[in-house]
């Protein structure tokens, strides 16, 4: 097989590799455990009709324990027959809004759910408005289910008493504020509380409450059928739209919505989440007391969870679980917002893995990477005052010349490894039947002139941890979501005359080509690179976000001046005098 039909074909193998890896081997999803005999079917329509489906079997108790509870069932106005809901006809539905600078939820005293919830600093790309959280036709979220024994008493239909009643207005830089919604039954045997706290400079609500009338139950929590699309791009949305879950012993484990079936989760789980692209809605164990990344006591912790099916196309709808106490608190967090990699990393437990940069194999080492890169992009917007477009043009400026001194290592190296190249071929034409007289050449000619096979790739290999970090960074970076810049409208979604790609193209094609006339003696190998490799990227690039096809055709640019001088020093070296081996 000739040498160029090897090259190409290597080429198209790792190209299946890269493209093929996570298809192939996909986040190994834990299949439901057999289910205890007195577990629950527990519905979830919440509000929005027929699940269409039998719905999954929840354990009770975070470990499959039996939860032992006693209800008056008089006192509560029900037989507590499955899915039951208290609902006396006497109180009124009252929608309560929470307003502040961050976002707008509105809520309902019916069954104390979120009927709708808008991020106010973030413009819907897909339509007019601000992002919803809340799909349409997907019913209220964060209703209540309290699982006994072998019964569950359904409290998304309950009438709750809201206190304010009037709603909660938070004011920028002021206090946290709180709502309350309060179930009584009418003898007083039985009461549910729950409170939303706000903060008006935080994403996360805190939310606390108590059960009385119950020994032991469980607590179900509709977190609802995911987020609403808000991207121009519905499409690639789609694909990123996904529930996402932290087991405390399982790590974190992801499904995408498209390819989701119903499932039960068994915890412990840490906590549980719907994602996009860019925003999340997450239930987090955990009052909120803990420091970051302390470990949560196990009575805390999230029992599991419940994937059913949803009347909305693409969608399924979860519940999380876990245990409470007749006369004992409850607590957890809510995040509802944006996926900016600091507020997720202060709330702790993992949450900045929500939508976790690079392929699995590579996050220890990608990680890190990531923070500091997130640290100096968004520096220099708020110092320099530049808006995002210049930014990616000056970082990627500043990373090539941060990079070069290792690039320009490893250009040296090069260039000594092909000045010795004559000397190395007559050494194995010499020695060719003597391998052992071959390596005591080849040794002394390292010590001579300093070569060394490996000098000009090792180099090479350090920054490209950097790369790969920089490629997820700048694909899904919210810091570019809706940022227009020069004839692009959104840095976050693809070049529309795609200008970025072919420019990205032409430059890599200009940097081979430069280095390619500058050798002694025309490679095949390289001039087919020069002619593949462009359009690959090309193709790859072209629907790719335009913020990372700016970042980085930036980059081959800035690199041109040293690919340059590459190939003067070549000239310089193929002009002077040929080296010769000492001889004994």
């Amino acid at each position: 097989m000739k040498t160029e039909v090897r090259f190409l074909l290597a080429v198209f193998m790792m190209l299946a590799v890269l493209l093929g890896t996570n298809r192939l081997f996909p986040p190994v999803i834990p299949d439901a455990q057999e289910l205890p005999a007195d577990s629950v079917a527990v519905s979830l329509d919440g509000g929005a009709g027929s699940t269409g489906g039998a719905a999954p079997r929840l354990p009770v108790g975070p470990a499959g324990q039996s939860a032992s509870a006693n209800i008056d069932a008089s006192a509560a106005g029900t037989d507590l027959a499955d899915g039951d809901a208290p609902v006396p006809t006497e109180m009124p539905v009252v929608d309560v809004v929470v307003e502040g600078p961050l976002y707008r939820f509105n809520f309902t005293s019916a069954g104390a759910r979120m009927t709708s919830g808008e991020l106010l600093q973030f413009e819907a790309l897909n339509r007019g408005g601000m992002v919803q959280l809340v799909p349409e036709g997907a019913g209220a979220y964060l209703g209540q289910k309290l699982v006994v024994g072998s019964d569950t008493l359904d409290l998304s239909e309950a009438r709750f008493r809201a206190e304010p009643e009037g709603g909660v207005q938070l004011q920028e830089g002021g206090g946290p504020e709180t709502l309350r919604f309060v179930y009584e039954a009418p003898t007083g045997a039985f009461r549910f509380e729950v409170a939303y706290t706000f903060d008006p400079d935080r994403y996360e609500v805190g939310v606390s409450g108590r059960v009385d009338g119950v020994d032991r139950a469980l607590l179900v929590t509709d977190l609802g059928a995911g987020l609403a699309y808000a991207e121009s791009d519905s499409a690639l949305e789609a694909r990123a739209m996904a529930y996402v879950y932290n087991h405390s012993t399982e790590s974190i484990r992801s499904t995408l919505l498209q390819k989701a079936d119903p499932e039960v989760v068994n915890g412990p789980l840490v906590w549980a989440a719907f994602r996009s692209k860019f925003f999340v809605m997450a239930l987090l164990a955990g009052d909120g007391s803990e420091e970051e990344d302390e470990e949560i006591a196990p009575d805390r912790l999230l029992g599991g969870l419940l994937v059913a099916e949803s009347p909305l196309e693409d969608r399924v709808r979860i519940a999380v679980a876990q245990t409470v106490s007749g006369g004992r608190d409850y607590g957890y967090r809510l995040f509802m917002g944006p996926q900016e990699y600091a507020r997720l990393s202060s709330l702790g437990q993992g949450m900045e893995e929500v939508n976790p940069y690079g392929w699995r194999i590579f996050r220890p080492i990608v990680r890190p990477i990531v923070s500091v890169i997130l640290t100096i992009f968004v520096y220099l917007h708020t110092t320099l005052n530049l808006g995002y477009g210049w930014v990616l043009v000056v970082f990627g400026v500043m990373m090539r010349v941060v990079l070069f001194p290792l690039n320009h290592k490893a250009m040296k190296a090069q260039l000594r490894n092909m000045s010795v190249q004559p000397l190395v071929k007559e050494i194995q034409d010499r020695h060719k039947d003597n391998p052992e007289k071959l390596q005591k050449e080849m040794m002394k000619l390292y010590k001579e002139h300093g070569f060394n096979p490996v000098a000009g790739c090792l180099p090479m290999l350090l920054p490209w941890p950097v790369l790969i970090a920089l490629f997820f960074v700048f694909q899904n970076t919210i810091e570019l979501r809706g940022v227009p810049f020069l004839w692009l409208p959104d840095l976050s979604a693809k070049d529309p005359f795609y200008i970025l790609p072919v420019v990205l193209a032409l430059s890599m094609f200009l940097m081979q080509w430069v280095s390619l006339r500058s050798l002694e003696q025309e490679n095949q190998q390289m001039k087919m690179m020069m002619y593949i490799m462009p359009p690959m990227m090309l193709f790859i690039f072209m629907n790719l976000a335009s913020g990372l096809n700016l970042y980085y055709a930036t980059a081959n640019i800035a690199t041109l001046p040293q690919q340059i001088w590459i190939a003067r020093e070549r000239a310089k070296m193929k002009a002077g005098p040929p080296l010769s081996l000492a001889r004994d």
